[in-house]
């Protein structure tokens, strides 16, 4: 029972470190990590529900409200009611929320340096990474009531 042969504290650790390495490559764009995953989500997706960015995220509304307000004033999203459905919002990206992708695009291959890592072995850690967590997810979900 050693700290240092914990799992979890491995991955604790190591993504506080990597969400260190990305403050003064976000410091440029007045971004947080947090804003700036937000931000990767919608430049996939565009125009999507709160809800689905939460779930996409791993954010609940507690979190997720209070940043994309931040974005909102910042002028990189517009939250909307959906016109089908009242008490749904959405977040459509502004073209400022749009432009700031490019000014974005480098900070993935800056972090690769400043990590000390190749490209590929970063990935290929991204990709065990991905893959547990998809395992997670399937075992916390309910089993499927007997017909």
């Amino acid at each position: 029972m050693k700290l240092d042969n914990q799992f979890c504290f491995a991955v604790y650790a190591c993504a506080r470190e990597i969400t260190k390495l990305y403050h003064p490559l976000l410091k440029d764009l007045n971004l947080t990590y947090t804003q700036y995953i937000t931000l990767l989500a919608l430049w996939e997706r565009d125009d999507i529900s709160v809800k689905e960015l939460g779930e996409r995220l791993y954010l609940d509304s507690g979190t997720l409200t209070p940043l994309l307000k931040k974005l909102e004033a910042a002028g990189y999203v517009k939250r909307v009611r959906d016109p089908n459905d009242e008490r749904s919002v959405r977040i459509l990206l502004t073209e400022d929320g749009r432009a700031l992708k490019l000014k974005a695009c480098t900070i993935p291959e800056q972090l690769y340096r400043l990590a000390g890592a190749e490209a590929e072995e970063l990935m290929a850690v991204r990709d065990q990474m991905a893959a547990l967590l998809k395992r997670i997810h399937r075992s916390e979900e309910p089993d499927d009531p007997a017909p």
